[in-house]
């Protein structure tokens, strides 16, 4: 699934487009049900702006559309009349380019406020401490890995960022949020942090954990490990050597 440092990225592309007036298509039948093209054919685009997961495109006359590309979805940017195969949900064309939406499945156009998101991690100064606040307001027994994906506490992070970020915070995904410290998420958020926006900022960091099941850790040696956690079935993977806190009941 595309994390919050792919989806900024997407948003500096597609600013391209901002300010000018577009015609938008719907080629995919899928999308072509939710009117949205018809709603927006002729709207100039005044900003797009991407927060956690989601992409935000503000047109003129206060509408929204809301992006999130799930697992699959992605935004191509081009020439515009550059050839292309198959039926994007959605087309946005301006007077030297257009944006494809390749594969989009959610895809909402509103003129209300948008859904409740928590702070972003890749904000220039993520507040740290609001994210906290809002991880301690999740139900105590919750795994740290799922914990630090849930939207509506901290924006942006994935399941590649968690793996990473805590491993350099020397805690499982497996731990309790009942039993990490503040400091402990305190600094798995700044880790995150760090790692998206180095990533964000050209940084090529290489993975210590993420897909690396059975290889040596690179801090201690031990065996890394990976089991699917919680009712997501997301794939953790910890260093049992390193990181603070059990693994699964049953492996």
């Amino acid at each position: 699934m595309p994390e919050g440092d792919a989806i900024y990225r997407a948003a500096l592309r597609l600013q391209v487009l901002v300010g000018e007036r577009l015609a938008v298509e719907a080629p995919n039948p899928r999308a072509a049900v939710k009117n949205i093209a018809q709603r927006l054919d002729g709207r100039r685009l005044e900003s797009v702006e991407a927060v956690g997961k989601n992409l935000f495109l503000r047109f003129e006359g206060g509408l929204t559309l809301r992006s999130h590309l799930k697992m699959k979805g992605r935004w191509r940017v081009q020439a515009r009349g550059h050839e292309h195969v198959g039926e994007p949900w959605l087309v946005l064309r301006g007077g030297a380019y257009e944006a494809l939406l390749w594969h989009g499945p959610v895809l909402d156009l509103s003129d209300r406020a948008p859904l409740r998101i928590g702070p972003d991690i890749l904000a220039r100064r993520p507040d740290l401490e609001a994210m906290l606040a809002n991880l301690r307001a999740l139900p105590t027994q919750l795994r740290l890995g799922e914990a630090l994906q849930v939207q509506r506490a901290v924006a942006g992070i994935g399941n590649m960022w968690m793996n990473e970020a805590l491993f350099d915070a020397r805690v499982s995904p497996w731990l309790a949020l009942a039993a990490a410290t503040d400091d402990e998420l305190r600094t798995a958020l700044g880790e995150a942090a760090r790692l998206m926006r180095g990533s964000l900022d050209g940084a090529r960091g290489r993975r210590r954990v993420y897909r690396r099941k059975g290889r040596p850790c690179p801090r201690c040696g031990e065996v890394i490990r990976s089991w699917p956690l919680g009712d997501a079935a997301r794939m953790a993977y910890w260093c049992p050597g390193c990181q603070r806190g059990e693994g699964p009941a049953a492996q």
